[in-house]
């Protein structure tokens, strides 16, 4: 196609209207056109990455298969293209200044002044460029976080600002905006999209196509409206407005011409429109589905969705392909005792035990995987989630009352799940963990073999802990059986009880792995569990 074009998507006058999501749709599109897209996402904010951010602050941190815990918009990119990202894919101001003061301390600037124009705004410019020179995308896709007229994001825009100059046809600004309902005079608002829109302008951006997002259906004459104040063509005005699942944005975004225009600005040929036959195929089970599977969230952040985003996402994806209406019931594990246990879970088709870290809530998990194991509930504890499993089954099926991960007793005689060798030297808390994909060979008499089909697998980590090897034939000997290890290191990945309906514990996160056309096969297969129930 010749040189790489860029398409930066921005947002005005509040967060979390979905950009990623909207990104994410537009990538779809061109991808679906035979076009080779990338998504990358620009975070204002001077961590270095997500890994040490709060998940009340944040939402999930996502992991990429190089080791990179990145924003939780990843998760979408990759779900809606079936592609996998790496650190080139989210850059944030602590990286771009780390880079920036590294150059400066080595003396690469030759004693010049380091000013945010131009040697901040170079480095945004040499990392939005990069995936495009190095792997030849057609189209790279940048998403800039925030919102405009937040302090933080200015050299972002700045960086736009000079691109679009000096890429002219190949480079091309979505700015998506809220129009609100004002119910007291019945009205639909678009003032606040002007405003935001002339803010861009003042820092020297003109945005090509506006995406008005809102709850309520956009006029023809509104949509003009916003256009001519905005200095936007008409055609180049969308709207996203509320739909029931947002893998149906694709299509409303086609239905409107979105990559049509795309196309046009950026002088490509239109082609033929694409059918997404399978995207539409997954959209109409997931309508058709009726019959409701009940899952229950075990975790101490159950009050935020965004921290379980991908675990979420996968259950919906593994109840669509099993035609089913997924039904979540989140529990707070500090809450779950033995006096509520059966009021909380003794209703539903399957348990998650959720990942996490520290032990807030850790007592919750081991009420809760102790109940499922006991009543034939199927399980499926991730990551953190696993090590409960182990810990509540040393307590009461091998009788070690005080068993426990080092994470939260120190001094436990019992310690079924330690420190990993290689973290114990370990200071700094960003970037340190077990990070990214590691090889995984399963038992072919195991559950879990059959759902993957196949005993060699790659799957994504991201834990300071492990399963203590020393307790190996002990748990063996007792029913638990460690199915799954990883051949280097012989680190124990997966556990399951071979007894049970569906009961399993994953050291590594499978959910990074499941995408809208390929659903991972061990939620599948828990899915399927469950509605066996």
């Amino acid at each position: 196609m010749g040189e790489t074009k860029y398409i930066f998507v921005t947002g005005g006058v509040a967060s979390s209207l979905g950009k990623g999501i909207i990104a994410s749709s537009i990538a779809k599109l061109l991808q679906a056109r035979g076009y080779k897209v990338t998504i990358q996402k620009f975070d204002p904010y001077i961590n270095i990455d997500s890994g040490t951010l709060n998940p009340y602050e944040h939402g999930e941190c996502y992991v990429t298969v190089d080791g990179h815990e990145a924003d939780l918009d990843l998760g979408h990119y990759e779900r809606f293209l079936g592609i996998q990202t790496t650190k080139a894919n989210n850059i944030t101001t602590g990286r771009i200044y780390k880079s920036v003061i590294d150059k400066e301390r080595r003396g690469d600037f030759l004693g010049k002044t380091v000013q945010v124009i131009p040697h901040i705004t170079d480095e945004i410019k040499r990392n939005i460029k990069f995936l495009g020179n190095k792997y030849k995308f057609d189209f790279v896709i940048t998403e800039i976080g925030g919102t405009v007229g937040d302090i933080e994001s200015l050299p972002f825009i700045e960086s736009v600002r000079q691109l679009r100059w000096e890429m002219g046809k190949d480079a091309l600004c979505v700015h998506l905006t809220y129009v609100p309902f004002l119910a007291a005079a019945k009205e639909l608002k678009t003032k606040p999209t002007q405003h935001s829109v002339k803010q861009l302008q003042e820092l020297g951006v003109q945005p090509d196509i506006l995406v008005l997002r809102s709850e309520y259906d956009l006029s023809i004459n509104l949509r003009r409206k916003v256009a001519l104040f905005c200095n936007v063509e008409e055609a180049a005005v969308v709207q996203s407005i509320d739909v029931p699942t947002i893998y149906e944005v694709p299509l409303k975004m086609q239905e409107q011409g979105l990559d049509e225009t795309i196309l046009r600005k950026m002088g490509l040929p239109l082609g033929e429109k694409p059918a997404l036959d399978s995207w539409k195929e997954f959209l109409k089970r997931r309508a058709n589905a009726t019959e409701v599977v009940k899952i229950a969230l075990v975790g101490k952040y159950v009050e935020l969705q965004d921290a379980y985003k991908s675990i979420l996402e996968s259950l919906s994806q593994a109840s669509t392909y099993n035609d089913r209406k997924l039904e979540i019931e989140y529990v707070q594990s500090e809450k779950l005792t033995e006096a509520n246990v059966v009021e909380k879970l003794g209703h539903v088709d399957g348990v998650v035990i959720c990942p996490g870290f520290g032990s807030r809530g850790i007592e919750g998990k081991f009420v809760a995987a102790k109940y499922t194991r006991e009543n034939d509930i199927p399980t499926f504890g991730v990551c953190l989630g696993m090590q409960c499993i182990a810990i509540e089954f040393a307590r009461n099926v091998l009788g070690y009352a005080d068993a426990n991960s080092v994470e939260m007793d120190e001094k436990t005689k019992h310690n079924v799940i330690d420190i990993m060798e290689e973290q114990k030297a370990v200071t700094n808390m960003g970037g340190t963990m077990r990070l990214g994909a590691y090889e995984c060979i399963l038992d072919k008499k195991s559950k879990t073999y059959e759902a993957y089909k196949e005993e060699h697998i790659q799957e994504r980590h991201r834990h300071r802990y492990e399963f203590n090897n020393d307790y190996k034939a002990e748990f063996e000997k007792a029913g638990m059986k460690c199915v799954g290890i990883n051949p280097e290191s012989d680190l124990v990945e997966i556990v399951e009880i071979p007894a049970l309906r569906w009961y399993i514990g994953t050291q590594f996160h499978p959910e990074y792995s499941s995408t809208v056309l390929h659903p991972h096969p061990l939620f599948v297969s828990f899915i399927k569990a469950a509605i066996s129930k």
